[in-house]
């Protein structure tokens, strides 16, 4: 049995496909990712149905441009009372398929406007520290064993002298 959901809208994928996109599980959706930058996140799920669809990975400043492109274009509900960086072509919009493809042409002309270079992920800096702690048990464990090693000796002497 596949545990796995499709990738909603997978004609995104076949359209930026010579692009090599790679999709990420996020947020109960999925992200695409086109070199790397985060372009997009793909959304169709029953919780919150008003944000589903294309989120588009932008910034503030480009929005007004883009909304001349995209007239259905609005920022998420989801995220918060008005505008986010993230923005979203509904999926409940009779002009949601050809809105997608055109953002996916934007996409393919690496348009600066679209996609964002995701900050560096915390979880490397909490390796290192769990990397450097379990150095320490195994540093303790092994003075520990070295201890034991070396008590029974220092007993059996201790034991002599006092005969």
């Amino acid at each position: 049995m596949n545990h796995f959901k499709a990738v909603p809208f997978d004609f995104v994928l076949e359209e930026l496909s010579d692009l090599f996109p790679q999709t990420k599980p996020m947020f109960g959706a999925y992200s695409v990712y086109v070199d790397n930058k985060i372009v997009l996140i793909l959304r169709h799920r029953p919780s919150y149905p008003d944000d589903n669809g294309v989120w588009i990975a932008t910034s503030m400043e480009h929005h007004a441009s883009l909304q001349l492109e995209f007239p259905i274009m609005r920022s998420i509900k989801l995220l918060g009372k008005g505008p986010t960086g993230w923005q979203v072509l509904p999926l409940e919009s009779d002009e949601f398929e050809e809105s997608v493809y055109r953002v996916c042409q934007l996409i393919r002309r690496r348009d600066p406007r679209i996609g964002k270079i995701p900050k560096p992920r915390r979880k490397a800096e909490s390796k290192i520290k769990v990397q450097k702690s379990s150095q320490k048990v195994i540093k303790k464990t092994l003075q520990k064993k070295s201890t034991r090693l070396s008590s029974p000796k220092t007993q059996s002497v201790k034991k002599k002298s006092r005969k």
